[in-house]
Parts: structure tokens; C-alpha cells; sequence
């Protein structure tokens, strides 16, 4: 049994997906380089975390406000990120 999706769901999917394939490279390079180590064994948890309980609550629809908010919080934290490496350099 195939489950067909409408394309707002799958560019919600891709939009998660992002960040999370983001944050787990930084995870690598964190372990790597031996900086912001916390940070980065966080990020993907609290991800993986906030994402299966959104999704539990919005019984599996990706077009749910509670998915597209834990998704957007996803990407504030990527930008405040991007600000703290720009501040850094």
C-alpha cells in the first residue's frame, strides 16, 4: 500500500530535512575539531525529539502548524548559528 503525499508535504519534508542533515555535519566537524561539542550532540537530539512529537500530536500530517513551527524553530537556530560564526571570524 503506497501513500501518495501532496506537494506541501513533501516541501515541508525537504525543509526538515535540511537542518537536521545540517546539524549532523556539524556534529562531525564539532567532534573533529573538538568545538562547541555540547551544542552539537544537542541540536540533532532536541531535533529528533521535537519532530516525532509534533508530528505524534499532528497524528502525521507534515502541513500541521505544529510541524511548521518545530521546523522554523529549526532554522532560527541554524541563523542564530550562522551569526555566531560570522561574530566569530
Amino acid at each position: 500500500m503506497s501513500v501518495k503525499s501532496d506537494p506541501a508535504q513533501t516541501s515541508w519534508a525537504i525543509m526538515a530535512i535540511i537542518p537536521f542533515l545540517l546539524s549532523i555535519g556539524l556534529l562531525g566537524f564539532a567532534l573533529n575539531n573538538r568545538v562547541m561539542v555540547a551544542f552539537a550532540l544537542g541540536w540533532p537530539a532536541l531535533q529528533v525529539f521535537g519532530y516525532a512529537g509534533s508530528l505524534k500530536l499532528a497524528k502525521g500530517d507534515l502541513t500541521h502548524y505544529l510541524f511548521k513551527s518545530q521546523v522554523l524553530l529549526n532554522y532560527m537556530v541554524l541563523a542564530l548559528l550562522v551569526m555566531l560564526i560570522v561574530r566569530a571570524s
